[in-house]
């Protein structure tokens, strides 16, 4: 079975539409949106609500790690449209979201498998799913004869994206699992090679359970995304082969898995 797999979706909508050719089953580990675009501050949300330079000086303060003042930035940048109350945004925010949800959505290949990213809003799925759209988060399916357990969301994080769990919530989707053949999720274990990026140069959050996972179940691969550039994109571990399926959004193409 041809499986092709892709994450970090990120607005690549014309990408997407082909990123099941040839596959007898097609999985998206989720990153729908593009909110920010580190490596072209001219796309995304932020610089259609703030304009690029705004968005430019964003990504420095985030990059460099002072997040605070990246905080303050984008309150003085919503204070300049008129919106002083946090509680408000969304309702701007929600707009530009639907947008490109209703153009990604349309793209998503049918059938797919589906989990959300920390960049997605997973209350708003449900509206744009088409027939063929499967969502599955902390629960297991069997296709072909091969068990994939699915795990969506990161963790908490400094960048406060959308979909965000905590320690003990992601816990308790990767203790409900069992056994399977291939675990997909959207963000690696917590090895320092899986999770570092070599171009933000910071590591990003992976999660420690699923590494004791990894260890105990020894599924035979573990397919994820998240890291755009990571150190490395694959390692074994024990029996399993840890995998990053690549920043779909820069490369246009799916990552192809023989099972």
């Amino acid at each position: 079975m041809r499986i092709n797999v892709v994450s970090d979706v990120h607005g690549a909508d014309d990408a997407l539409k082909l990123a099941a050719d040839g596959a007898d089953l097609f999985v998206c580990l989720g990153d729908l949106i593009l909110f920010l675009d580190y490596d072209d501050p001219s796309q995304g949300i932020y610089t259609e609500l703030f304009g690029e330079d705004h968005t430019r000086a964003y990504i420095e303060a985030r990059t460099a790690g002072r997040f605070e003042d990246a905080r303050e930035l984008s309150a003085a940048a919503w204070a300049r449209r008129g919106v002083l109350d946090p509680s408000e945004r969304w309702h701007t925010l929600s707009a530009q979201v639907r947008r490109q949800y209703e153009r990604l959505f349309a793209a998503m290949p049918s059938p797919a498998l589906m989990t959300f990213g920390n960049v997605d809003v997973p209350d708003l799925w449900p509206e744009y799913v088409r027939p063929g759209h499967r969502i599955i988060d902390g629960s297991v399916v069997n296709e072909g004869g091969v068990s994939m357990g699915f795990i969506g969301g990161g963790m908490v994080s400094p960048m406060r994206t959308p979909h965000e769990l905590t320690a003990e919530q992601y816990a308790s989707k990767v203790e409900g699992l069992g056994p399977v053949d291939v675990l997909f999720t959207h963000i690696p274990p917590s090895v320092p090679e899986l999770t570092y990026d070599t171009v933000a140069r910071r590591f990003e959050f992976g999660n420690p359970t699923l590494l004791e996972y990894i260890r105990d179940v020894q599924p035979a691969f573990h397919l994820f995304g998240h890291v755009h550039q990571p150190l490395r994109s694959r390692m074994r571990i024990g029996r399993t082969e840890c995998i990053n399926v690549g920043h779909f959004h820069a490369t246009g193409r799916p990552f192809v898995l023989d099972v």
